[in-house]
């Protein structure tokens, strides 16, 4: 027997619940892993509330690291004993142990430890596909990022700064600007007092830019389309704030025959070449120091239900890890 985080209903931090889990033997394609670190991410809170429906009962959490316990038939690329980490997954990481298709596995290199990659898995797959696939960011771009100094934020912030470009992130407070500022934002924007539009017009010149990355939705995204440049892309990976109204597609014809997606990472990382690829990535800006991952807060993982509503209350900055 194993403990894990799960929940019955949806609802609030309350409905989260520790509970004893029996875990089989692994089978084809399968491995049993045990975690040491598991990562928190916003979108654990829209599974658990209901906004992203699941079946219920439930396990929760998509990122995590540990180490290989056994394998199952057909698995030959891991063995009991290898460091694992993993970002996108089947829903579960809320767990002491697990069963998991090997095929979502990363082996995790030296030089990074297992609070780091739990803490970078998702966010830094995530912030790959945004800036190296859905739009690519190139040197000379200046970009747009709000919730600068989230979980995504912090890492996409360095990363589009190592590829030189010039990063304006939106925030919340003073407190979280200078955070910003110290993670690769050249300007930060206190939505909160200024008009983030305006702001980009003038930091731009009035050029305004080619892509807005966003992930809070429903407060952002009509004035996320003014900032952008003709042709240029809204990436709407989140609603923090609440799901987007229905929009009239005649409005990006109108500012500049835009561009808009909502992208997720389990479409750019579904296929295994794919996703091997993008952590190779990821991995790589890590170990060179280029992109440098800050766990701001833990927890231990049967206080959950504390670490989600620190999260939604916004008391949180950067990552957050469960510690087993």
């Amino acid at each position: 027997m194993t403990h894990a985080i799960r929940f019955h209903q949806t609802g609030g931090p309350e409905v989260l619940v520790w509970e004893e889990v029996a875990l089989g033997k692994p089978g084809p394609g399968e491995a049993r892993i045990r975690h040491t670190a598991v990562g928190l991410n916003f979108v654990d809170i829209y599974n658990r509330s209901g906004v992203y429906p699941v079946q219920l009962p439930s396990g929760l959490g998509g990122e995590a690291a540990g180490v290989v316990e056994e394998v199952g038939p057909g698995v030959t690329d891991l063995k009991p004993g290898d460091r694992i980490c993993y970002g996108a997954a089947p829903m579960g990481a809320y767990a002491e142990a697990r069963l998991i298709p090997a095929d979502r596995l990363l082996k995790l290199p030296n030089g990074i430890d297992d609070k780091t990659a739990a803490a970078m898995m998702l966010k830094g797959l995530t912030t790959q596909y945004l800036i190296r696939q859905t739009y690519r960011v190139k040197a000379g771009d200046t970009i747009l990022l709000h919730a600068a100094a989230g979980g995504v934020g912090l890492i996409l912030g360095q990363w589009a700064k190592h590829l030189g470009a010039t990063v304006i992130g939106t925030v919340g407070s003073d407190e979280k600007a200078k955070l910003a500022r110290a993670h690769g934002c050249a300007h930060t924007i206190v939505y909160t007092r200024e008009d983030f539009v305006k702001r980009v017009d003038e930091i731009t010149g009035g050029k305004k830019v080619p892509v807005v990355y966003d992930s809070v939705g429903k407060d952002t995204f009509l004035k996320s389309l003014d900032c952008l440049a003709p042709l240029g892309v809204a990436a709407l990976f989140g609603a923090s704030s609440g799901n987007v109204d229905p929009l009239n597609l005649g409005l990006l014809a109108q500012k500049g025959s835009l561009y808009v997606t909502r992208p997720t990472l389990n479409t750019y990382a579904a296929k295994r070449e794919n996703l091997v690829a993008m952590a190779g990535e990821l991995f790589e800006v890590v170990k060179s120091g280029a992109v440098k991952i800050e766990v701001h807060q833990t927890y231990p993982l049967k206080d959950a239900a504390k670490a989600h509503a620190d999260l939604a209350a916004r008391k949180t900055t950067g990552s957050t890890v469960l510690t087993v």
